[in-house]
């Protein structure tokens, strides 16, 4: 899919720049791709060593029964992080992962009353992942080569 058209390029500033647009945009998704699940990854390997240790924090936040959800929150960034990055059942990975910032948003903007400046970066890469659950994962994902995206 191009999506710089003969129209939009027309439109351009500097013409040329549309096949330079255009060849670099596949590539440019997937590294963004890549590096949010990568860094979801990290986030969730601090947990995933401790599955249950956010439980306390959890039921905290109303999520009851705290073990299931730490679990959860813990598998959720963890390993949905790593099939964000390699593009296997992207939406639905994203879509968990866009759920547990938009959490943390609340967390910080509500409960711990620190508004936009506390949320700001939970705001941004559920912003990202939201991307990717309306995209998928784009022609350099697993779910591509397997020919089935959900």
């Amino acid at each position: 899919m191009s999506v710089t058209t003969d129209a939009s390029r027309g439109r351009l500033i500097i013409p040329g720049l549309g096949r330079l647009y255009s060849s670099l945009h596949d590539g440019a998704e997937t590294l963004l791709r890549v590096i949010a699940g990568g860094f979801l990854t990290i986030h969730g390997s601090q947990k995933i060593t401790d599955p249950f240790g956010a439980a306390e924090m959890v039921e905290g936040l109303g999520f009851y029964p705290g073990a299931f959800w730490s679990l959860l929150l813990s598998c959720t960034e963890f390993f949905g992080g790593i099939f964000i990055a390699i593009g296997l059942l992207t939406r639905p990975a994203a879509f968990a992962g866009m759920f547990v910032l938009l959490v943390t948003v609340w967390f910080h903007w509500v409960t711990v009353g620190q508004g936009f400046s506390g949320s700001e970066k939970s705001l941004l890469w559920a912003a990202i992942l939201l991307f990717f659950v309306i995209r998928g994962g784009n022609r350099h994902s697993v779910d591509a080569r397997i020919g089935k995206a959900f």
